[in-house]
């Protein structure tokens, strides 16, 4: 059975040597000191390793069930689920008014990315509900926080966010979902949604779903739709719970993967719905749970290959396959272990450089997060919504490819179920899917985030590379490692831009022929520009003299391993891009 043990010193590193959370003037920032935050970790790290990643198999194994219209988890899921209650991990960067503890996202980030590499399936259960909890706090009424958040906060109660129908995905515009007006002010909600995670459980008392659904007046498309509560069992004036709402679940469905979580088919009954927000803006308020969604769907990514490549790598060093070509390794054994090959090697460098470059990139992410809820830094604002589709689209194909990556490492036992390593792969394969696909992922940051303001977030990012390179120039330590090659990636990078400025407009197919190009070339030089920061923290710590220079040595050998074997990719993501769209649409339908 596979194992995991929580990186806690390599998201110390980033969180100190990198951010240098604690020097910062973000509010509630100055109390993340080394020790504390060692303890918020390693406590979520025992938890992690003791209880739910013991139970990641059986979550796949056994799946959920439908009888008699209750959905049943897994055996042991229930008592997880207390363990997680108890230590209310759910509110950790929740508001105190609510039962949270009020710490920065960053914190909650960090801590997500440790249970969701050991149990995906499972945290999904917390994590919507998370979800569900912002958009509330965003847009819900003062009553319906009073009444919701804290059973929400503390997980007696659980949410869910209901968009996909039968018809539609995609394109929300198309739902049917119906919300007919009442006369005390709440509405009746009719209709059907799917692929709901979570969508019903024994793991609460109740399960808060939020609802879009088109009401009388909205017209046509996306500005008809409406977001509300509803409620699995309607709540009485004094906070209890009353009758059961005419909501059910039509089945679970039958998945590739996360079998560990509930994925039903939701069945709306003229049950009782309640407005959040003004009508017929429901998109506005979805979007508060959709964008952290993406955030949380793209660390995922490199969560699950975090775990399938600590497997790997163990599998790599005791498994005994053949002679290193330059003499043996293990003279006293049959044979030397699978590490001394080089082969392996690369294999196991594609899956480390990029696991810890995503890491570092997604806690950056999570400080601008905080940046701008916490300062109201509308700069911090913006580059993190250009850097959303990026963090989503990106990390999940990738993290999805170190996990087969990990997978091969095994060779024909990583194809056996005993091994659990497919495990990795078929769990991970959903989050390029999930929470909008990767596809238009990279179509929302080509036509919508690059031009956002007029291009000023991307113009900040290119300067806040430029402005890096520039003081960090005689640094010898950086310069041909790591200097030289972000800024030519970053050069390939505002030479894609630069193609779809002067053919986008004429040609619109010309910039979305090339859209998942141009995210991937987003990501490397994001990638890039983290290793560029962690070599720079760990350079400074050999210089001073740190009794860890073994930590600091290997940070910065992966490191140049992605700058030179990884960050080149952005060449040939600009070839493609430059290609225009002709060879993407030369063939007419009937010639597939």
């Amino acid at each position: 059975m596979p194992t995991y043990t929580a990186p806690v010193k390599d998201m110390q590193f980033i969180l100190h040597d990198v951010l240098k959370a604690s020097e910062s003037d973000i509010p509630g920032y100055a109390e993340l000191e080394r020790d504390f935050t060692a303890a918020i970790l390693e406590e979520a790290g025992k938890l992690a390793s003791d209880v739910l990643a013991p139970l990641n198999t059986v979550g796949d194994t056994e799946g959920c069930r439908l009888e008699n219209g209750v959905v049943y988890t897994p055996t042991g899921f229930k008592d997880a689920f207390e363990a997680m209650k108890e230590g209310g991990w759910n509110g950790i960067d929740l508001p105190e008014e609510y039962g949270g503890q009020n710490m920065p996202y960053v914190v909650g980030t960090a801590v997500g990315e440790v249970f969701v590499s050991a149990n995906m399936a499972f945290n999904m259960y917390q994590g919507l509900t998370h979800g569900a909890i912002n958009a509330l706090l965003a847009h819900g009424s003062e009553e319906q926080k009073a009444t919701y958040l804290p059973k929400m906060v503390s997980l007696e109660w659980t949410g869910t966010m209901n968009l996909t129908e039968p018809h539609c995905g995609t394109d929300l515009g198309l739902i049917r979902t119906k919300a007919e007006p009442q006369d005390d002010g709440s509405y009746k909600i009719s209709g059907q949604k799917i692929f709901i995670s979570a969508g019903d459980h024994d793991l609460s008392e109740n399960v808060i779903h939020l609802v879009l659904a088109k009401a009388p007046g909205g017209g046509e498309g996306t500005k008809g739709i409406s977001l509300f509560i509803v409620p699995k069992f309607l709540v009485n004036a004094d906070g209890s719970l009353g009758a059961r709402n005419a909501v059910s679940v039509g089945k679970i469905e039958e998945k590739m993967g996360i079998h560990g979580n509930a994925t039903c088919v939701m069945n709306y009954d003229e049950a009782t719905g309640y407005l959040v927000g003004e009508l017929h803006k429901g998109m506005r308020a979805m979007f508060v749970m959709m964008n952290e969604a993406r955030l949380g769907v793209g660390l995922q990514g490199y969560a699950q290959a975090e775990a399938a490549y600590q497997n790997a790598l163990a599998y790599a060093k005791d498994r005994l396959q053949g002679r290193a070509v330059t003499g043996p390794e293990n003279p006293g054994g049959s044979a030397d272990p699978l590490i001394v090959h080089p082969d392996i090697r690369r294999i196991l460098m594609d899956q480390k450089s990029f696991i810890e470059g995503a890491r570092a990139f997604t806690f950056w992410g999570a400080h601008l997060i905080d940046r701008a809820h916490r300062l109201g830094d509308k700069d911090a604002e913006a580059m993190i919504s250009l850097l959303t589709p990026v963090i989503k689209g990106f990390q999940t194909d990738k993290g999805f490819e170190m996990t087969i990556q990990a997978q091969q490492v095994f060779g024909g036992h990583g194809y056996i179920e005993e091994w659990g390593m497919s495990q990795f792969a078929r769990d991970a394969r959903i989050a390029m899917i999930y929470e909008g696909a990767n596809g238009v992922q990279a179509l929302d940051l080509v036509g919508r985030k690059l031009a956002a303001e007029g291009g000023k977030a991307a113009l900040a990012f290119f300067e806040m590379i430029k402005g890096f390179i520039k003081e960090n120039e005689g640094n010898e330590a950086l310069k041909s490692d790591f200097l030289e090659p972000l800024k030519a990636a970053s050069k390939d990078l505002q030479a894609a831009m630069m193609f779809f400025m002067q053919n986008g407009m004429k040609n619109p197919n010309a910039a979305l022929a090339g859209s998942t190009d141009f995210m991937h070339m987003f990501g490397h030089v994001c990638l890039g520009y983290m290793w560029a920061l962690m070599a720079k923290a760990s350079a400074e710590a050999l210089s001073a003299g740190t009794s860890d220079a073994t930590f600091h040595e290997t940070k910065l050998a992966t490191g140049r391993y992605y700058m030179a074997r990884q960050l080149p990719a952005t060449g040939l993501h600009l070839a493609r891009i430059q290609s225009g769209a002709e060879p993407v649409m030369a063939l007419a339908a009937d010639q597939f």
